[in-house]
């Protein structure tokens, strides 16, 4: 069996797509997903607004990462944000998950990137496990905030 990590390209995008539907499944926001397809495309390929990694076994998507950069004031540097990770539930526990994990932070040593970051839901036990195994430990003195819809709209429109 061979298992790679390639970077996305173009002819990914329905794929991708169908990685976030099914992580929006996983946990259970599927009503959430708003993305299409041609968002995807223009928001990955043409503005370059985040990178994506792809998990192949034997030439067969089992998996992504979808990540960016975010910047730390203090360290003036930029960091590594991973937005999403995905794997197909019947080839989870095969070490997938963590390979994708060492490529993102290769790629985060390789750029000078100070921290890598990411989120997960309060109830996603087997993926708060995974990453205490990795050595990642969570920012509790840190709460997320975030502005969306009706209320970004008026806070935009504040502005004279």
């Amino acid at each position: 069996m061979a298992f790679i990590i390639r970077e996305a390209n173009e002819k990914d995008v329905l794929q991708i797509f169908e990685f976030i539907c099914e992580l929006a499944d996983y946990e259970k926001l599927r009503s959430d997903v708003t993305a299409t397809p041609e968002i995807l495309h223009d928001s990955l390929f043409v503005k370059k607004q985040a990178e994506v990694l792809i998990a192949e076994l034997d030439s067969v998507p089992v998996g992504f990462a979808l990540y960016f950069h975010n910047f730390s004031t203090f360290k003036g540097r930029a960091c590594l944000y991973l937005e999403d990770i995905f794997i197909k539930p019947e080839y989870r526990g095969k070490g997938f998950g963590k390979q994708i994990f060492a490529r993102l932070a290769k790629i985060a040593v390789e750029r000078k990137c100070d921290r890598f970051d990411w989120s997960v839901l309060d109830w996603n036990e087997p993926s708060i496990k995974f990453y205490k195994s990795l050595g990642a430990v969570p920012m509790s003195e840190w709460t997320v905030y975030r502005l969306s819809g009706f209320a970004l709209k008026k806070v935009a429109d504040s502005i004279q």
